[in-house]
């Protein structure tokens, strides 16, 4: 009998539709995950506390199929993984559309300047004129990252007037490759982050690359808070060296009540909330895991997989 371990949490959304003959052990706690993880082949054990995640997959010695709610897993023990030869299926694309829809609502709030619109409505104040002048119809963006966020954010900004060159590794349709996108940084507006963390990308965004930037060139970073050189980026905003910064990310999260990035005029931090924008998350992802569960048990191909090896 296949035996599963997963998280009560999503249990009202797939138990009803679990194909019969399956050893399923619901859980609540930590505690009570590591306990239900041993002898498991099939483990979906997702939690806040990511040290808690891996500590059930580090006692999970049987299992053979681990499924997340998160695109990103680095914080997992990739030689783990591998070692184990566990098959992974991510979150890759359940939050997609709402995280492109905050990448647009991000540059049409800097666009607008209507943070202050904001404030001023707090304060009881009528503005006389608009404290944000940019509009997105003839900007250019540059996009880093065409996974499935980077798809959906394309067409959204095209829709807006926005032209967007993409940076794939293959090139092609107009594309920058990985050796030429730092050359064309000082043409384009915005500079998009949607790339996955990995070793590779660690720090892409340093002081050289900002140094190339123009001078109210911002940064939308709905990525990794790692992949850009977050000192660099403080010292930047600060000399006003670029325009500013639309942070979903930071290094590192939660960010510390006293860090300077909160009081940065040109900084906008929204707390890693961009995927959660949304009431659709784990009805989403329950669908798939039933689809992904059927699949298995068939002995077929189960999907998104997440390559421990190459991180994403």
């Amino acid at each position: 009998m296949t035996k599963l371990a997963i998280s009560g949490m999503i249990r009202p959304l797939i138990e009803p539709r679990l194909p019969e003959g399956l050893d399923v052990r619901w859980f609540m706690t930590d505690e009570e995950a590591i306990e239900a993880v041993k002898s498991a082949e099939i483990g979906w054990f997702d939690s806040n506390n990511k040290d808690d995640m891996v500590a059930s997959l580090m006692a999970a010695k049987d299992l053979k199929w681990l499924n997340s709610i998160y695109a990103g897993l680095d914080f997992l023990p990739m030689d783990v993984l591998i070692e184990r030869g566990i098959t992974v299926t991510n979150g890759a694309g359940i939050n997609a559309i709402t995280i492109a829809e905050y990448v647009v609502m991000g540059m049409l709030n800097i666009a607008k300047g209507y943070r202050e619109v904001v404030r001023a409505q707090d304060r009881h104040e009528w503005l006389m004129d608009s404290p944000g002048k940019r509009e997105l119809a003839g900007t250019r963006a540059m996009l880093l990252g065409y996974g499935a966020i980077g798809k959906l954010i394309k067409p959204r900004l095209e829709a807006f007037g926005v032209e967007v060159k993409t940076v794939r590794r293959s090139g092609g349709e107009g594309a920058l490759t990985p050796s030429e996108w730092r050359g064309h940084l000082g043409s384009f507006d915005w500079i998009i982050l949607a790339v996955p963390a990995t070793p590779e990308t660690e720090g892409m965004i340093g002081a050289d690359e900002l140094a190339k930037m123009k001078d109210d060139a911002v940064i939308v970073n709905i990525a990794r808070g790692s992949v850009i050189d977050q000192p660099a980026l403080i010292d930047a905003l600060k000399a006003k060296r670029i325009g500013g910064a639309f942070l979903d990310v930071t290094t590192p999260e939660p960010l510390p009540s006293d860090h300077e990035l909160w009081s940065l005029d040109n900084a906008h931090v929204t707390m890693h909330l961009s995927g959660r924008a949304q009431d659709k998350m784990f009805v989403r992802s329950a669908e798939r895991f039933l689809e992904n569960l059927e699949k298995y048990l068939a002995g077929e191909p189960v999907a998104p997989i997440f390559d421990p090896r190459l991180g994403y």
